[in-house]
């Protein structure tokens, strides 16, 4: 029997072009893990180190795909039948190693005896420290996501769907932990795996594609479709601890996002990731409750660094050229999210930087639209010690006496590319006008559920709220930064909107003003009572 939809969301997934694929995907629609280069020699590897019972590392990254990749990758060898007592997990210290395979990782491989490493999240650029390992008769596994160089390291075997030879183009958006799933799939195929017991490792990889800002469409769509369900009702008693502490009522990619995910990177930002990493592999309640605990004061402790970090810098009142450079003396672990905090503010990309020792700054970037951090830090390598990543997050290192130069020869490429108009990058787009508030109602919100998880290519849909009048006006919060706004349509329907630290020209609103709030939807649930809410993301005055 066909099931008849809310006609509004009949509208949203016709202007979207949804298919009927993408809206029940099929778990078995998922791509060949053997279309990788080089599973099978990785999979054919790991059975030998199962049979001569060797003993394994897992190195892994200190963010939440390098963590829930280590987990997928120790759960998928478990399952595969390598015995608990011959496997370790590694990971870098963000302050001490930085990102990649660390020089500690040669010592802890020949004192604890390990035959075989496999990297998660991290290792196609890490030639040197493969070659030290061949040296030693240690074999080596690379599985990640990142862009590969010119050549590959010397291991046993390098899964990466950015490889060159890489026949599939759906699986280059695999996240780290996509990709440690995708080697889980393939011993599956190969019935190392009871069949279908890899599918709950999938609350992991939604988390870690999620929090990695990956694509959410073609195999991530799927792959977080299922994450979904699978999350809703995982084993794990830290994800339940940790959803619970957070407050988490929906389950749905903001929850993701902005309650689970900050958490878990709290503890690689300004302590050490192996916190993030024990909450998620413990099976005793007890430990994932006091580990939570931990969790949620390092969270606390980098809202507060973060608040104060951005405030200082907005007090200063001069932000010269097309790209924001701040250096202050914060913790480094924060940089990222000041910098990202900037590119909203000041809709400029942004460097934020700290020194980390006598003469030498460490910091993050962020971008948006057609400036690439990745080949904007390539073109001043001659300034920096060393730096590089995405297009839209990277990092980078470099002596103080080089910060004007650094800053001089950033702004000046950003001008040599001739950028117009990258602000609308960072503009709303609504999906749909709404003139009657009645049809954004629960049954319509219930409806976009079928849209999970949202996320880059897959964006939560915007509404933009045409011929409203303003019904109330009030500042909220002891600092009066946020805003509640009632608006009226013309048939007399009310809906409340929220916008957290609203803009001063929000706050200032007059009930004689014309406005067209844009907005995405939210469920309200006081005391039962279940209702639609908006939060805005942008007024048209």
């Amino acid at each position: 029997m066909e099931v008849k939809l809310n006609k509004l969301f009949e509208r949203l997934i016709k202007i979207r072009g949804l298919t009927e694929d993408f809206l029940n995907p099929k778990y078995e629609n998922l791509e060949d893990p053997f279309i990788l280069p080089d599973m099978e020699k990785a999979v054919e590897c790991l059975k030998t180190a199962i049979k001569t019972d060797e003993k394994i590392l897992i190195y892994g990254d200190y963010d939440v795909d390098g963590v829930t990749a280590s987990t997928v990758m120790e759960s998928a060898l478990k399952l595969a039948g390598v015995k608990p007592e011959n496997l370790e997990i590694m990971l870098p210290d963000r302050f001490l190693d930085g990102y990649g395979m660390s020089p500690k990782l040669i010592e802890r491989a020949k004192k604890q005896g390990i035959t075989l490493v496999i990297t998660v999240d991290c290792g196609s650029h890490n030639h040197e420290i493969i070659d030290e390992l061949n040296e030693l008769k240690i074999d080596t596994i690379v599985t990640d996501h990142h862009e590969v160089g010119e050549t590959l390291p010397e291991a046993i075997a390098v899964i990466n769907p950015k490889r060159r030879d890489s026949k599939s183009e759906n699986l280059r958006n695999l996240a780290g932990v996509g990709v440690a799933f995708k080697f889980a799939e393939a011993l599956a195929k190969e019935g190392m795996i009871e069949n279908g017991q890899e599918k709950w490792l999938l609350d992991l990889v939604l988390i870690g594609t999620i929090c990695d800002n990956m694509l959410l469409i073609g195999e991530n769509h799927i792959l977080g479709f299922y994450g979904l369900k699978v999350l809703a009702k995982t084993r794990r008693p830290g994800l339940r601890e940790l959803m619970q502490s957070a407050g988490v009522k929906n389950l749905n990619s903001e929850s993701i996002g902005f309650q689970i995910g900050p958490r878990l990177n709290a503890a690689g930002r300004l302590d050490t990731a192996e916190l993030s990493l024990n909450l998620l592999r413990t099976d005793s309640a007890p430990e994932a409750a006091s580990l939570t605990n931990k969790l949620e004061a390092l969270n606390k402790k980098r809202k507060t660094e973060q608040i104060s970090a951005t405030n200082e810098i907005e007090k200063r009142g001069i932000i010269d050229g097309p790209v924001v450079i701040e250096v202050g003396n914060w913790h480094e672990g924060i940089l990222g999210i000041v910098a990202g905090k900037l590119v909203e503010r000041y809709q400029k990309p942004a460097f934020v930087l700290t020194e980390v020792e006598n003469g030498y700054l460490k910091g993050s970037g962020r971008s948006f639209g057609d400036f690439n951090l990745a080949e904007a830090l390539s073109n001043v390598k001659d300034l920096i010690i060393s730096g590089g990543g995405h297009a839209a997050a990277a990092g980078v290192r470099l002596e103080q006496k080089n910060l004007y130069a650094f800053r001089e020869k950033i702004n000046a490429y950003y001008e040599s590319l001739n950028l117009k108009n990258q602000e609308k990058y960072l503009k709303p787009t609504p999906d749909l006008d709404i003139e009657d508030l009645s049809e954004l109602n629960l049954d319509f919100l219930e409806e976009l559920k079928k849209l999970e998880p949202f996320g880059l290519g897959n964006e939560e849909p915007i509404f933009r709220l045409k011929n409203v009048n303003i019904e109330l006006i009030r500042k909220m919060g002891a600092d009066e930064k946020h805003l509640r706004l009632d608006i009226k349509d013309k048939k007399g329907r009310i809906m409340k909107l929220v916008a957290f630290y609203a803009p001063e020209n929000w706050l200032n609103l007059d009930y004689e003003d014309k406005i067209e709030p844009i907005i995405k939807l939210t469920e309200n649930d006081f005391n039962g009572v279940k209702s639609v809410e908006g939060r805005i993301i942008d007024i048209v005055i």
